[in-house]
């Protein structure tokens, strides 16, 4: 699944670039929607983020995509690869700016694990899908 995004003003930090917990909201986010969409009727939630490591400075008015791929899953939890790439203003190439994995669990109502179906959307960015 691919996701976009502008980087404005009120997500920079103090030193004027993109402010890390922004960065992070905005994967925890594409990656819980790819995720819903892939698991449609079931409750996920996040139970973790591999190693975080911000690659390089994000300026305002960079163009930030979000690439999410499924990588394995487990009986009732999944895991997904996010890919983030900047493309600075005047820029004429993007760049990967950020790379994490994102682990989802499969909760019931009282929030409890329970497990994934067998299937799921193979193709959550597709119509009807």
């Amino acid at each position: 699944m691919e996701s976009y995004t502008v980087v404005r003003p009120e997500h920079l930090n103090h030193h004027g670039y993109l402010f890390g917990g922004v960065m992070l909201k905005w994967v925890d986010e594409f990656a819980w929607i790819a995720a819903s969409l892939q698991y449609r009727g079931c409750t996920m939630v996040t139970a973790g983020m591999d190693e975080i490591q911000f690659r390089e400075k994000v300026i305002s008015g960079s163009i930030l995509r979000f690439w999410v791929t499924r990588l394995d899953q487990g009986r009732s939890s999944v895991r997904f690869r996010v890919e983030v790439f900047a493309d600075a203003p005047g820029a004429e190439a993007a760049r990967e700016v950020f790379a994490t994995r994102v682990t989802f669990v499969r909760v019931d109502a009282d929030g409890r694990k329970c497990p994934l179906p067998e299937r799921q959307n193979p193709h959550p960015d597709r119509r009807g899908g």
